[in-house]
């Protein structure tokens, strides 16, 4: 893609929708609403969706027009839940291994008039293994769409060591194993982010956890859930929550970081039995700020260094992603 060449980014997720416009690498405006394809899970059409997205691309254009460096976007391109059923055309994963290239290779061009009269550019995502009616075979696949482009920006921001992996904790905790060669080779998906959260809001255990996240978590009350997780199993150490509140020698802060605790030990132990992460092999670590830091600690007892990537670090690096993988493509 040409340097001066503007176009518009979209990352579409679960509940939230981001869209940025950009012109040589500086970005010129931005806008975010939370709109998702839960939405159209829930509403059984992507009407919603599509209004939405028609709004935040009107605002970031409308935003820029008096930006000195403002061009007229020539396409959109977008990552995310947007390449799925529930979005707005799903594309097929790609099967790893796979890099920079095959992206680019993958990404499709759609025409959406009702949203906007620029064309559409959708980045595919990738899939590990096969989907079948066998239960080990299926069960021993996953699937990713849009970390595949977070994890290109990281490489290019020099962000991923290679080897590595990538854990990325959103509402899916997934550790995405990179090789020397720049490809997603494979990744694991857990429901944990999304379990925590419904734990903590939908459960018995409300009452005894904080609504809000705070910054850092207690270590010693980390370790506490992560030795309890390991003797006894992941439901019993949840129940061991609601023990901790009547016992009343214990801050809902405290038992958040139990929980925590718990939770990271189940995901970690499974990760090291089948050695995705192991001694000298790099982490790099993205969510929010707490869970990071819980999990770089755990990290560290295993002997496994990992570092943290913040908040506008990964912003930057998926618009680095979604800019390599337009100037790579076939519509560049």
């Amino acid at each position: 893609m040409e340097q001066e060449t503007a176009a518009a980014f979209v990352d579409m997720g679960t509940t939230n929708t981001r869209v940025w416009l950009a012109r040589g690498g500086q970005i010129l405006a931005s806008a975010r609403a939370q709109i998702g394809v839960r939405d159209s899970a829930r509403d059984g059409t992507n009407a919603r969706l599509r209004e939405g997205l028609r709004d935040l691309l009107a605002e970031v254009i409308r935003q820029s027009r008096s930006h000195a460096n403002f061009a007229d976007p020539r396409c959109v391109i977008a990552a995310g839940m947007i390449t799925s059923s529930l979005g707005l055309s799903e594309v097929p994963h790609l099967e790893a291994p796979a890099g920079l290239r095959e992206l680019a290779l993958g990404v499709r061009r759609f025409q959406f008039p009702d949203v906007t009269e620029l064309p559409i550019l959708l980045v595919p995502g990738i899939r590990t293994g096969k989907l079948t009616s066998d239960a080990a075979q299926t069960c021993a696949a996953d699937i990713m769409r849009g970390e595949e482009t977070l994890c290109m920006g990281l490489i290019a921001n020099g962000l991923a060591p290679l080897p590595g992996v990538v854990l990325n904790l959103g509402s899916h905790w997934k550790a995405i194993s990179l090789d020397e060669k720049c490809r997603i080779v494979g990744s694991i998906t857990s429901l944990s982010g999304e379990m925590i959260h419904a734990v903590q809001t939908t459960t018995i255990l409300a009452s005894a956890l904080p609504q809000e996240r705070p910054q850092v978590l207690d270590t010693e009350w980390l370790e506490a859930g992560m030795t309890e997780q390991r003797a006894s199993g992941l439901a019993r150490a949840l129940f061991c929550v609601r023990l901790l509140e009547q016992a009343k020698a214990t801050t809902a802060e405290q038992r958040l970081a139990f929980l925590a605790g718990a939770t990271i030990a189940s995901d970690l132990d499974a990760l090291l039995s089948k050695n995705v992460l192991r001694k000298r092999k790099k982490v790099t670590l993205i969510g929010h700020p707490a869970l990071a830091g819980a999990w770089r600690h755990a990290l560290d007892a295993a002997s496994i260094g990992a570092t943290i990537v913040t908040e506008q670090q990964t912003d930057n690096a998926l618009l680095a992603g979604l800019g390599q993988i337009l100037g790579e493509s076939d519509f560049a």
